[in-house]
């Protein structure tokens, strides 16, 4: 056996229950076949995982966003983890799409939990070397680990899909539908060249959201809410009456992650709202399935970044 064959990294993607069709598309992308593996459930619930195939000495990619069923597919990701952590793996590799708990990243009352850094934890000690997510509600949560995070950004998936729709720079405008996203739509405002709206608002309560006011020039512009999800869709559908009471040409949404809990897409259905594209982090359901919501891809850049981590690449120039 030649020393070449030896130390010759090999990669292996494994897919959770959480979006096999995501996992595929990046398979897909980057030529491989996604590993034999068996993940299934115990009478009781319990997760069970086999993998059917020998992965010692591997570079392993585990694709599983923590979305809806979120305790679920987080304790799947874990158990994948220790599974390919005990088939001797070379490095472990965590792909998480959508980062659940991300939103709990600070006490925001006495005696509250600040869960997204208990799930890095967690994810850590399962075994898993480094983190791949996308648009993590708080860049700050990749400080919660102390291994390797590459955050990446839907930017430019949706600054093309914002160009595809024909706004042009005339008559449109980004808006950050609260003040702390005002760093990511002014990003998006800026590579394409648009004018940036801010609407202010306050949380009395998780979920709920009071408008307060709307800066910027909105008078006769197709406002473009841009946002890091649409849990809910509350702050999107109020965001959308206050900007159409301030003379808005027409409002769209575009978010990375289509989250749409409780009454979204009743709410959506029945808002002002034109469209609301999101990207594919999160299966969507069919019972979520509607005329003004779009989907765009997000797997040729997962694919990408898995691709420049294996080779010890950089990912920050897929973002540039």
């Amino acid at each position: 056996m030649s020393v070449e064959h030896l130390y010759r990294k090999k990669l292996t993607l494994i897919s959770g229950t959480a979006h096999r069709a995501l996992a595929e598309d990046i398979s897909k992308h980057l030529s491989l076949e996604l590993s034999e593996t068996m993940v299934a459930r115990f009478s009781d619930g319990e997760v069970r995982v086999k993998i059917d195939e020998s992965i010692r000495g591997h570079d392993v990619f585990v694709i599983q966003p923590t979305c809806h069923p979120v305790n679920e597919n987080l304790v799947e990701l874990l158990v994948i983890i220790d599974a390919v952590r005990r088939a001797s793996a070379h490095r472990i590799v965590a792909v998480i799409p959508y980062y659940g708990y991300a939103r709990q990243d600070k006490k925001d009352q006495p005696r509250e939990p600040i869960s997204a850094r208990l799930v890095a934890n967690l994810i850590e000690t399962a075994g898993a070397d480094r983190v791949i997510s996308m648009d993590l509600h708080s860049g700050a949560a990749q400080g919660f680990f102390n291994i390797p995070v590459d955050h990446l950004s839907a930017l430019k998936i949706l600054c093309h899909a914002i160009q595809s729709h024909g706004f042009s720079t005339e008559d449109s405008v980004i808006v950050s539908p609260d003040v702390g996203g005002v760093a990511r739509a002014s990003e998006v405002a800026e590579r394409l060249g648009f004018p940036l709206a801010i609407i202010a608002k306050r949380r009395p309560r998780p979920n709920q959201a009071e408008i307060i006011e709307a800066i910027g020039d909105i008078d006769g512009r197709n406002c473009i809410l841009y946002d890091d999800m649409v849990d809910t869709a509350g702050s999107v559908t109020a965001g959308a009456g206050i900007l159409l009471e301030r003379g808005a040409k027409s409002i769209s949404v575009y978010a990375t992650h289509g989250v749409l809990s409780g009454e979204a897409i009743k709410r959506i259905s029945e808002s002002p709202i034109e469209r609301v594209v999101i990207t594919d982090t999160i299966p969507l359901e069919e019972s979520h399935r509607h005329k003004k919501i779009e989907v765009v891809t997000a797997a040729p850049t997962f694919a990408d970044a898995i691709g420049r981590c294996f080779t010890d690449e950089s990912i920050s120039s897929l973002f540039k």
